[in-house]
């Protein structure tokens, strides 16, 4: 519980369940000495976890654990807010030309625990904008929903994703895509995503080492050459890529259930994929698909998807049956 040893945590439960507790009682109740026990009190005390009666302060009392949670959220974020006034005081301290060395542009992150945190601290440090490009392998669960995300988007931060085909094929990924949808993420779809990759108001970026495995270890990009051509290579993508997303004024001859087909095929979502998402079955998928190439005069799927963009039946900024952001970016 936020930094709270989990021995003094074992204490404050054992004081919610049996209130107004004297020192001799806890004793008995916690198996800890007298000694400890008071050293662990007064820190409980210290985190407002514990307080005593006002007309008996030998007898203990827990906080309620909602308010207990709260105020202990509230201390690390003024500690967190400190911290960083700090760090923006020392920074300002060192010399222009010493703040980031040739050799500080790349960094290596080892470890997908630490990946995945890098990653967090990514996001949530982003004021502007947040860059992502997405593909599998995952190295966590593609169907949780990346609250960073939800919560960059919330305050006014810009976020726009580029996603692989296969990336829509995940189990419970549109589901988690849908529910980001009305945050308001812009995310397009390309068949050839070379690489995962986020990159944070034009400063920052992470990209795995390895494009075919799991993020096990990522380099973390600052402002450089090699920066700029990063971000070069995802703006080309996203002029090149379809949006993921189905149009606001659907023509007469498209219903619904025509233009999410659309979306699927632009994709580029296999039937078997598009079956289950629509919860049809795959003859069905066939037929539908067939009407639609010929409709559109299309060859092909993808050019049936975007053929669709360009006469109106989906918009990049249409919002009926939008697709939109993933949880695992870079790892």
């Amino acid at each position: 519980m936020f930094g709270i040893a989990a021995a003094d945590e074992e204490l404050y439960v054992t004081l919610l369940r049996q209130p107004r507790r004297q020192l001799t009682d806890l004793e008995r109740l916690s198996g800890r000495s007298g000694d400890s026990l008071r050293r662990a009190l007064a820190r409980l005390e210290d985190h407002g976890l514990v307080s005593r009666l006002v007309d008996r302060p030998e007898r203990y009392v827990a906080t309620r654990p909602d308010l207990a949670v709260e105020h202990l959220a509230e201390r690390h974020r003024q500690q967190l807010t400190t911290a960083r006034r700090d760090a923006d005081r020392l920074l300002a301290g060192l010399p222009t030309g010493n703040r980031r060395g040739p050799h500080d542009h790349v960094e290596l992150v080892e470890g997908s625990r630490a990946v995945a945190a890098r990653f967090d601290q990514l996001t949530r440090s982003t004021r502007r904008e947040l860059l992502v490009l997405d593909r599998p392998p995952y190295a966590q669960d593609p169907a949780e929903v990346n609250q960073s995300e939800l919560d960059l988007l919330a305050r006014g931060a810009r976020c726009r994703g580029i996603y692989a085909p296969d990336a829509l094929e995940q189990p419970g990924a549109l589901a988690v895509l849908q529910h980001a949808c009305a945050a308001g993420e812009e995310a397009r779809v390309h068949p050839n995503v070379p690489m995962k990759l986020a990159v944070s108001d034009h400063t920052s970026a992470l990209l795995p080492v390895s494009f075919e495995e799991t993020a096990d270890s990522a380099l973390v990009i600052h402002g450089s050459t090699l920066l700029d051509a990063l971000i070069a290579l995802f703006e080309l993508l996203w002029d090149m890529s379809l949006p993921l997303a189905g149009g606001k004024a659907v023509p007469v001859e498209c219903d619904p259930a025509e233009q999410r087909l659309l979306t699927l095929l632009g994709a580029g979502l296999k039937d078997e994929a598009i079956a289950r998402q629509l919860g049809v079955s795959l003859r069905t998928v066939h037929r539908r698909t067939h009407v639609l190439l010929e409709r559109l005069g299309a060859r092909t799927r993808f050019q049936a998807g975007v053929l669709a963009v360009l006469r109106g039946e989906i918009t990049p900024d249409g919002a009926q049956a939008g697709v939109r952001s993933r949880s695992s970016r870079a790892t």
